[in-house]
């Protein structure tokens, strides 16, 4: 049986190549934007500070937010199901499309349908399944997995998007982005008005009210969650405010973080379904609540990771999800975000190698609307991972040898002096171009400054004769 393959060995490929170096751009103009954005609201950093208190306040508080937001969704006429893992929410959004005969569902942009695999489950059943987020539904017609949280497609150029329309809609060929966002449109269009049931993500829920709130920079979430008869709003448990005074700060710390907006071009709250006199709307609103490990995440040591609100800011900003894209971290969340809370939700083992999958540089915590401390848990899942064994296995005993140099000051001398050996003799220009075994790695790319010659207390005893 061949080995699985790991971020590294999904990584490596992908240093250079155009979708990397496409990826990149659009992480670094999403940054700008950011950066922009903040610099022309002089208040962002306090109400970045109020947004932290909000949602650290919900997670806390979250099992008493929860019951008042089921209370609040079945009172303005919508059902609420609890799903305690993927294969619930499957099992109860089957459910839901078998009782109301939706042959044709669109689907709005969302992560947590991407984290259970819905697409797959409903298309088994014979359903067929259209993503009308025009990100998701590109990646769609590739078969891919999103690369990005708040733009799936950015690791695609425009001249790669005309090859697929052409390839799989039949269209001629172009690369012009006007001409294929007009196509898409109208290919859309079409499926809006034949769609029997909607299902969208959730930004927001709100407890007071149990409205549901989605932010896009497309109409098509708006016309997924009323043009059909039937909405399903699949939501991940933690994605709660306590009233709508809260959620008017989320959404403006989220359209600044995430693209430099002041608003979103479509922030839709929706609260309940259609009430008699409303011309438009769904028949029927059913909101799945879902847990797949988040009560584990909470309890654990870094429950702070579900205040994310996923405006994608941490990724733009680091410098190894820019250099190797989403699809090298082979998980739904992919970047720094995803480095946490992948091993939060499933466990350690299965990512062991994500949190090592960093530079510690702090970027993503500097951008993150809700100031999440990653770094710190990237480190400590890093020794959750070398304790129990499922960690690079090179390393404890390469750390092992540091720490018992550091504490003999004749052995650390000694080391000192082969690190000037090395320096003199493989060393060109003060940098090591090529280092052996598994420190190989870090000069594939890359060179290494080299040990100094003279150790500083050798320089020492020499100028002071």
């Amino acid at each position: 049986m061949s080995e699985p393959v790991t971020f590294l060995g999904r990584a490596g490929p992908a240093v250079g190549t155009p979708s990397a170096i496409a990826n990149r751009a659009g992480a670094r103009r999403f940054t700008q934007l950011r950066t922009d954005a903040a610099a022309r609201y002089a208040p962002f950093d306090a109400m970045r500070d109020r947004a932290r208190a909000i949602r650290l306040h919900t997670l806390a508080n979250l099992g008493g937010y929860l019951r008042q937001f089921a209370d609040s969704v079945e009172a303005a006429g919508g059902r609420v199901y609890f799903a305690a893992d993927a294969a619930e929410a499957r099992s109860i959004i089957l459910g839901i499309a078998r009782d109301v005969d939706a042959r044709k569902i669109i689907k709005s942009k969302s992560m947590v349908s991407e984290e259970i695999h819905l697409n797959d489950a409903l298309e088994a059943d014979g359903r067929e399944v259209v993503e009308t987020d025009l990100g998701e539904f590109i990646i769609q017609l590739a078969g891919e997995a999103p690369s990005h949280i708040i733009a799936p497609a950015i690791h695609m150029t425009a001249a790669n998007i005309g090859r697929l329309f052409e390839r799989r809609l039949g269209i001629d060929y172009t690369d012009d982005a006007d001409e294929l966002n007009r196509f898409a449109r109208a290919h859309l269009r079409r499926v809006f008005l034949e769609a029997d049931m909607g299902i969208s993500g959730v930004n927001f829920g709100v407890a007071e009210s149990g409205s549901i709130c989605t932010v896009t920079n497309e109409g098509n979430g708006r016309l997924t969650t009323t043009a059909p008869r039937v909405h399903v709003a699949l939501m991940g448990m933690e994605r709660l405010v306590p009233t709508t005074a809260d959620l008017v700060q989320m959404i403006e710390v989220l359209a600044r973080s995430g693209t430099g907006q002041n608003l979103s071009a479509y922030t839709n709250i929706v609260t309940g379904p259609r009430r008699d006199g409303d011309p438009d709307g769904p028949d029927e609103l059913h909101v799945v609540i879902l847990d797949n490990g988040r009560s584990r995440a909470l309890a654990g040591p870094n429950a702070e990771i579900l205040a994310c609100i996923r405006c994608g800011a941490c990724l733009n900003a680091c410098p190894v999800y820019r250099a190797v894209g989403g699809h090298a971290y082979g998980a739904v969340y992919p970047g720094p975000i995803g480095a946490v809370l992948n091993p939060a939700l499933d466990g350690v083992d299965p990512w062991s190698d994500l949190p090592f999958a960093s530079t510690l540089c702090g970027a993503c915590t500097e951008v993150c609307p809700v100031r999440i401390d990653i770094p710190r848990m990237l480190l400590g899942l890093r020794q959750e991972a070398m304790e129990s064994g499922v960690g690079f296995g090179w390393i404890r005993p390469g750390m092992s040898a540091y720490a018992r140099a550091a504490e003999h000051p004749v052995l650390w001398r000694a080391f000192l002096a082969l690190g000037g050996i090395v320096a003199r003799t493989i060393g060109r220009r003060g940098h090591l171009e090529r280092l052996p075994f598994h420190a190989s790695r870090w000069t594939q790319h890359r060179s290494l400054r080299a040990p100094a010659p003279e150790s500083f207390r050798a320089s020492w005893r020499r100028r002071r004769g």
